[in-house]
C-alpha cells in the first residue's frame, strides 16, 4: 500500500472500524506501517479520522501523551504530581515540546546537591551498550539508577504520568555539568542501526523513542539546546523542560548542547526506550 497524502473513504472507514473493533490507536498505526505507509503521515491520517490532537500519538509507540494534549497558549496549566506545567511550544515535525514548571527550584537544587560529589568526565553509550568517552561532549556528570533515591523515583513518575511512557522505560537520569566553553555538538539521541554493536545496544530495553531534557538552572549566558534542522533555540531556564521524540533515521531530531558563554549550566537528562530498560549491568 503506497504512502499517501490524502485519506480515501475506504481508509477512513477502516481506521474507524477498526478503532471500534477493539484495536488501540499503536495497533492501527502498526498495520498502516506494516502495509507499506508512511509512519508521519499515517499519524496525521489517524489523527484526523479520529478526531486527536496529532501530540496525542506519540512517535513509534503509540503511546497516547494525555497530559501534553492541550497545547493551546490560552490553555490551563496541565496538573500532574501537584504540579501546573504549562506547555509554551509545540512543533510537531520532529515532536518538540517545551514545558515550564516541570521542576521546582527546592528540586533543581537538590539534584545539583545530590549530583555534586559524584560528577565524573561525562560519556556517552559505545556500540556494545558501555560507556565511552566522546570529544564532543565536554561536560562533566553522572548516572542515577532507577528509583535510586524518593527524589529520584518522585521525578521518573512524574515524567510517566505527563508523557504516558511507563517509568521503567526510561533510563537512569542523568545530570551533567557545563562551565564556559563547554558544549555538546550536534548529536542524534537514537541509536543507529547501521552502526557495529547495535544489537547490543539496543538489547537493555530496545531503541531509544524520545529524550526529555530538564534544566536545573538558568546560566547567565549561553547553554540552550538547538535544534538545527527546524532552526530552533530552546533557552535553557530553571525548571523548564524540552521533551523530543524521533524514529530511528529521524534527521530532524539533530539537536546541540549549545556552549556556556557566561556562569554554568546544570541539566537532568531523562532518555525513553521501546521497552523496559535494565541496565547492562543488570542483565
Amino acid at each position: 500500500m503506497p504512502s499517501r497524502t490524502t485519506i480515501s473513504p475506504a481508509l477512513r472507514e477502516w481506521i474507524l472500524a477498526t478503532t471500534r473493533a477493539g484495536h488501540s490507536v499503536a495497533d492501527v498505526l502498526q498495520l498502516m506501517k506494516d502495509s507499506g505507509y508512511d509512519p508521519r503521515q499515517s499519524r496525521s491520517m489517524v489523527a484526523e479520522v479520529l478526531k486527536l490532537p496529532l501530540a496525542a500519538l506519540h512517535a513509534s509507540t503509540g503511546h497516547s501523551l494525555p497530559s501534553l494534549r492541550t497545547t493551546h497558549p490560552e490553555a490551563p496549566a496541565v496538573s500532574v504530581d501537584g504540579h501546573a506545567i504549562d506547555v509554551l511550544l509545540s512543533v510537531d515535525a520532529p515532536l518538540v515540546r517545551l514545558l515550564d514548571g516541570v521542576l521546582t527550584g527546592a528540586e533543581c537544587d537538590e539534584l545539583i546537591e545530590l549530583a555534586r560529589p559524584r560528577l565524573q568526565r561525562a560519556l556517552t553509550v559505545d556500540n556494545h551498550g558501555g560507556q565511552q568517552v566522546d570529544q564532543r561532549r565536554t561536560s562533566e556528570g553522572m548516572f542515577f539508577g532507577l528509583d535510586e533515591l524518593p527524589l529520584i523515583g518522585r521525578i521518573e513518575q512524574r515524567l510517566a504520568s505527563l508523557l504516558g511512557v511507563p517509568a521503567d522505560h526510561g533510563e537512569g537520569l542523568q545530570i551533567l555539568h557545563y562551565l564556559p566553553g563547554q558544549a555538546y555538538e550536534p548529536h542524534y539521541d537514537w541509536f543507529d542501526p547501521d552502526q557495529p554493536g547495535f544489537a547490543s545496544v539496543t538489547a537493555a530495553g530496545g531503541q531509544r523513542i524520545a529524550s526529555v531534557v530538564m534544566y536545573l538552572n538558568t546560566p547567565a549566558l549561553g547553554g540552550g539546546t538547538a535544534f538545527p534542522e527546524i532552526g530552533l533555540t530552546v533557552t535553557a531556564r530553571r525548571g523548564s523542560a524540552v521533551y523530543f521524540a524521533y524514529e530511528t533515521g529521524d534527521r530532524s531530531s539533530l539537536h546541540a548542547g549549545l556552549p556556556v558563554q557566561r556562569g554554568e549550566k546544570w541539566i537532568a537528562t531523562k532518555w525513553l526506550r521501546e521497552r523496559p530498560y535494565r541496565s547492562p549491568a543488570k542483565r
